[in-house]
Protein backbone atom coordinates (compact mmCIF):
# COMPACT_ATOMS: atom_id res chain seq x y z
CA UNK A 1 0.00 0.00 0.00
CA UNK A 2 0.76 3.90 -0.33
CA UNK A 3 2.18 5.69 2.47
CA UNK A 4 0.59 4.03 5.31
CA UNK A 5 -2.92 4.26 3.76
CA UNK A 6 -5.34 1.16 3.99
CA UNK A 7 -8.69 0.28 2.99
CA UNK A 8 -11.90 1.35 4.76
CA UNK A 9 -14.09 -1.63 5.57
CA UNK A 10 -14.12 -5.36 4.67
CA UNK A 11 -12.78 -7.06 1.44
CA UNK A 12 -16.09 -7.99 0.25
CA UNK A 13 -15.44 -8.52 -3.37
CA UNK A 14 -11.65 -9.38 -5.70
CA UNK A 15 -11.33 -9.42 -9.15
CA UNK A 16 -8.65 -9.55 -12.31
CA UNK A 17 -9.05 -6.83 -14.78
CA UNK A 18 -8.47 -8.71 -18.08
CA UNK A 19 -7.52 -7.13 -21.62
CA UNK A 20 -11.43 -7.58 -22.38
CA UNK A 21 -12.42 -5.07 -19.90
CA UNK A 22 -9.61 -2.25 -21.22
CA UNK A 23 -9.27 -0.01 -24.04
CA UNK A 24 -6.36 0.22 -26.68
CA UNK A 25 -4.13 1.60 -23.82
CA UNK A 26 -4.22 -1.03 -21.27
CA UNK A 27 -6.57 1.28 -19.07
CA UNK A 28 -9.83 -0.55 -17.50
CA UNK A 29 -12.89 0.97 -18.32
CA UNK A 30 -14.26 3.15 -15.27
CA UNK A 31 -17.80 1.70 -15.98
CA UNK A 32 -16.00 -2.01 -15.38
CA UNK A 33 -15.13 -0.61 -12.20
CA UNK A 34 -18.35 0.70 -11.24
CA UNK A 35 -19.96 -2.49 -12.02
CA UNK A 36 -17.66 -4.35 -9.43
CA UNK A 37 -18.38 -1.37 -6.80
CA UNK A 38 -22.30 -2.09 -7.57
CA UNK A 39 -21.82 -6.24 -6.95
CA UNK A 40 -19.54 -5.64 -3.81
CA UNK A 41 -22.39 -3.20 -2.60
CA UNK A 42 -25.20 -5.66 -3.50
CA UNK A 43 -23.77 -8.59 -1.58
CA UNK A 44 -22.66 -6.72 1.17
CA UNK A 45 -26.13 -4.76 1.28
CA UNK A 46 -27.90 -8.25 0.68
CA UNK A 47 -25.90 -9.59 3.57
CA UNK A 48 -27.18 -7.31 6.24
CA UNK A 49 -30.82 -6.86 4.85
CA UNK A 50 -31.19 -10.88 4.80
CA UNK A 51 -32.85 -10.80 0.72
CA UNK A 52 -33.03 -9.06 -2.18
CA UNK A 53 -31.44 -5.07 -2.33
CA UNK A 54 -30.77 -2.98 -5.47
CA UNK A 55 -28.91 0.30 -6.18
CA UNK A 56 -31.18 3.15 -5.57
CA UNK A 57 -28.51 5.81 -5.67
CA UNK A 58 -24.27 6.61 -6.15
CA UNK A 59 -22.54 9.08 -4.97
CA UNK A 60 -19.38 11.53 -5.40
CA UNK A 61 -17.36 9.02 -7.72
CA UNK A 62 -13.88 10.16 -8.71
CA UNK A 63 -11.13 8.15 -10.20
CA UNK A 64 -8.19 8.83 -8.59
CA UNK A 65 -5.39 6.29 -10.54
CA UNK A 66 -6.50 4.27 -13.09
CA UNK A 67 -6.65 0.00 -13.40
CA UNK A 68 -4.53 -1.55 -15.62
CA UNK A 69 -4.82 -4.86 -17.13
CA UNK A 70 -3.39 -7.65 -14.68
CA UNK A 71 -3.97 -5.52 -11.47
CA UNK A 72 -6.44 -7.55 -9.30
CA UNK A 73 -9.19 -4.93 -8.52
CA UNK A 74 -10.37 -5.55 -4.30
CA UNK A 75 -13.72 -3.41 -3.18
CA UNK A 76 -13.88 -3.12 0.69
CA UNK A 77 -17.19 -1.95 1.57
CA UNK A 78 -18.69 -0.32 4.87
CA UNK A 79 -21.79 -0.06 5.74
CA UNK A 80 -21.98 3.81 7.02
CA UNK A 81 -25.44 3.82 7.94
CA UNK A 82 -28.94 1.71 8.12
CA UNK A 83 -32.33 3.37 7.69
CA UNK A 84 -35.75 2.07 7.34
CA UNK A 85 -35.29 0.88 3.96
CA UNK A 86 -32.28 1.58 2.75
CA UNK A 87 -28.00 0.69 3.56
CA UNK A 88 -25.53 3.75 3.11
CA UNK A 89 -22.12 1.78 2.39
CA UNK A 90 -18.79 3.52 1.53
CA UNK A 91 -17.24 1.52 -1.04
CA UNK A 92 -13.52 1.81 -1.83
CA UNK A 93 -11.89 0.21 -5.13
CA UNK A 94 -8.08 -0.65 -4.39
CA UNK A 95 -5.72 -2.00 -7.39
CA UNK A 96 -3.15 -4.55 -6.21
CA UNK A 97 -0.41 -3.69 -8.97
CA UNK A 98 1.80 -7.20 -8.62
CA UNK A 99 4.20 -6.12 -11.43
CA UNK A 100 5.11 -3.47 -8.36
CA UNK A 101 4.41 -4.96 -5.27
CA UNK A 102 1.82 -2.08 -3.81
CA UNK A 103 -1.82 -1.59 -3.19
CA UNK A 104 -2.97 1.49 -4.86
CA UNK A 105 -6.68 3.39 -4.11
CA UNK A 106 -8.23 3.99 -7.43
CA UNK A 107 -11.48 5.48 -6.23
CA UNK A 108 -14.89 5.83 -4.35
CA UNK A 109 -18.05 5.98 -3.88
CA UNK A 110 -21.04 6.14 -1.76
CA UNK A 111 -23.80 3.71 -2.61
CA UNK A 112 -27.58 3.41 -1.31
CA UNK A 113 -29.14 0.21 -1.38
CA UNK A 114 -32.72 -0.38 -0.84
CA UNK A 115 -33.94 -3.82 0.62
CA UNK A 116 -37.34 -5.00 -1.29
CA UNK A 117 -39.59 -7.48 -0.73
CA UNK A 118 -40.48 -10.25 -2.94
CA UNK A 119 -43.03 -8.09 -4.93
CA UNK A 120 -40.07 -5.61 -5.23
CA UNK A 121 -41.84 -3.28 -3.16
CA UNK A 122 -39.20 -1.50 -0.17
CA UNK A 123 -39.24 -3.39 2.79
CA UNK A 124 -37.99 -2.60 6.39
CA UNK A 125 -34.38 -3.78 6.93
CA UNK A 126 -34.28 -6.19 9.84
CA UNK A 127 -32.69 -5.29 13.18
CA UNK A 128 -28.86 -6.85 13.44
Amino acid sequence: MTDAAKPRGELTLRTLAMPGDANPAGDIFGGWVMAQMDLASGIRAAERAKGRVVTAAVKEMAFELPVKIGDTLSVYTDVERVGRTSITLIVEAWAHRSRYAKMEKVTAATFIMVALDEEGKPKQVPEE
